[in-house]
């Protein structure tokens, strides 16, 4: 892939994961059943919900710097080593900041 299809695929990424947490957002704000059982449950899956968002929110940061080192012309290169980062990885983990050396240290 070359950098304008990253780019592309990064934006794309971006964009659904920007509605998703606006969605996420809406869901949080509705009010709870007055019925306290069903209050339960909503807290429940208001629990699980912010847990999405934040991976979300996670993943949306990692996207915005990955475009931004896109944008600097620093993608693709270890940000500890400066080595490059083998294609392979950045395919897998377009995001990817790091060489697998500097990956798991």
């Amino acid at each position: 892939m070359d950098n304008k299809e990253i780019t592309r695929a990064l934006n794309a990424r971006l964009a659904e994961l920007t509605g998703s947490v606006a969605s996420i957002e809406t869901a949080l704000q509705a009010p709870l059943d007055p019925d306290f059982a069903e209050q339960a449950n909503e807290l429940e899956e208001q629990d699980a919900l912010g847990g999405i968002e934040a991976v979300h929110r996670t993943e949306i940061a990692e996207i915005s710097a990955a475009l931004a080192r896109l944008e600097a012309g620093t993608y693709g290169r270890c940000h500890i080593c400066g080595e490059v980062i083998p294609p392979a990885r950045l395919h897998a983990m377009p995001t990817a900041a790091t060489c697998l050396t500097h990956a798991t240290g």
